[in-house]
């Protein structure tokens, strides 16, 4: 057991939309009994990538005693596409450029790295 950060969901507040779910490029997180669960914190790389796109403030980073981050097996997961996440600017999905979450007037949204520039420089 090591002492590192590790994402935290709070079940009470998940309503199981699965917006965390392709951000986690590792795997981590799926969707079971209509909630977001950590399935292996082995997994669980602590970047929080799922934080910025959870709309009810249900994901959080907490630092505990837990197994160490296997980088083999999170690359050996199953890549997770979400057709649904698009940039809020142009329309661009995953499949044809990356995808970044963005907190832009006080909402989580997703923008490509073609567009932000343009959010940065106005």
């Amino acid at each position: 057991m090591v002492k590192r950060m590790i994402v935290k969901i709070d079940e009470e507040k998940c309503t199981g939309c699965g917006k965390c779910v392709s951000p986690c490029a590792e795997g981590a997180i799926q969707i079971i009994n209509g909630k977001a669960k950590v399935v292996s914190e082995e997994l669980c790389d602590g970047m929080g990538f799922c934080i910025g796109v959870c709309p009810e403030g249900a994901i959080t980073i907490e630092e505990r005693h837990t197994v160490e981050f296997n980088r083999e097996k999170a690359e050996a997961q199953p890549r997770q596409t979400d057709v649904s996440i698009r940039c809020f600017s142009c329309g661009a999905g995953e499949d044809t450029h990356y995808l970044m979450p963005l907190r832009h007037k006080m909402e989580s949204l997703w923008v490509c790295t073609r567009c932000l520039p343009q959010l940065i420089h106005g």
